[in-house]
């Protein structure tokens, strides 16, 4: 074996290892995110990144209204704010 060869399998190797554990995890992690925050509608209950639960009551393209709190105040956020949906009301994109 050839003295670049030995010192290139190393270096191929833990770039691969890399990849399989670090960033493709990552990428999907992303992409599933990104799934949830273009699947938000009217109706479901959410979280924030800050803590708010609320309703959403309107949606925009990258903005969200939401419901807060017994007295129902209204919120605008931003969809990258969205941690999760807690609870949705649709059932295959419907609402119900």
């Amino acid at each position: 074996m050839s003295p670049l060869l030995q010192a290139l399998v190393p270096m191929v190797v833990f770039i691969l290892i890399f990849y399989v554990l670090i960033i493709r995890p990552q990428k999907k992690q992303e992409r599933e995110v990104t799934e949830m925050r273009a699947s938000v509608g009217v109706g479901d209950e959410i979280v924030t990144i800050g803590g708010v639960l609320g309703r959403v009551i309107k949606v925009k393209e990258d903005e969200l209204t939401i419901e807060v709190g017994a007295e129902k105040t209204k919120l605008n956020v931003k969809k990258w704010s969205l941690r999760e949906i807690t609870k949705s009301t649709r059932i295959n994109n419907e609402v119900k």
